[in-house]
């Protein structure tokens, strides 16, 4: 007997699934991503043969800056929560009698690191955000016999912290490779006021030499 041949027919695969799929995830990336945040202190870090990652959650970052002009060193800050940004802001505001107002609040909920002092945080949260990048930020004020804005803000970012999270920031400095010791001593001895005396030095990984 003669034998049957089965006619051929093409393979379709129906794609609509997977391309919904595929976009539901790319929407999902793009909306949880973070966007890079530009360095106003603009210090490169030193280099290290050890490699050890610093938390990205729950900590504190003392950034000085690189040597300005007028040779200061500006020193920023930033903590991580933006509801113990708020609330360091308020108890900051009481303290050198600054009243900010709730849009004010929410723009420094958003600012994950400024350098400005307190007589000039409301002209600093009230510039366009295009224009964030060519504020002047001259640093937190850091002297540690008279005005020592630094020790309040890291004070009160670590009691809100703890009243409400009940967590304890680690802590962390950053620093310009070419940077003095005087200036990063002023920042340790700010920490050894309050009985930190543990943290970590933020740094970039050494290059191995080629052979």
């Amino acid at each position: 007997m003669p034998r049957v041949k089965v006619a051929r027919k093409s393979t379709a695969i129906d794609m609509t699934a997977m391309c919904d799929v595929a976009f539901l995830l790319l929407t999902f990336f793009i909306l949880t991503a973070k966007p890079k945040v530009d360095d106003p202190s603009k210090a490169e870090v030193p280099a290290s043969s050890k490699e050890i990652q610093v938390p990205d959650d729950n900590i504190l970052t003392i950034a000085i800056g690189k040597q300005t002009v007028n040779k200061t060193n500006p020193i920023f800050l930033s903590f991580s929560g933006n509801d113990v940004r708020v609330e360091t802001l308020k108890t900051m505001g009481e303290i050198y009698h600054v009243d900010f107002t709730p849009a004010e609040q929410n723009r420094f909920a958003n600012t994950e690191l400024f350098g400005v002092p307190m007589n000039q945080m409301k002209s600093f949260l009230n510039t366009p955000t295009n224009d964030v990048a060519k504020f002047q930020q001259t640093g937190i004020p850091a002297d540690t016999t008279n005005n020592n804005e630094l020790s309040n803000w890291i004070l009160n970012a670590r009691k809100a912290d703890r009243a409400l999270h009940g967590k304890d920031y680690s802590i962390a400095i950053k620093g310009d490779r070419l940077q003095e010791y005087p200036v990063v001593n002023t920042v340790i001895t700010v920490l050894g006021h309050q009985k930190l005396f543990k943290f970590d030095l933020i740094t970039t990984l050494r290059k191995q030499a080629k052979k």
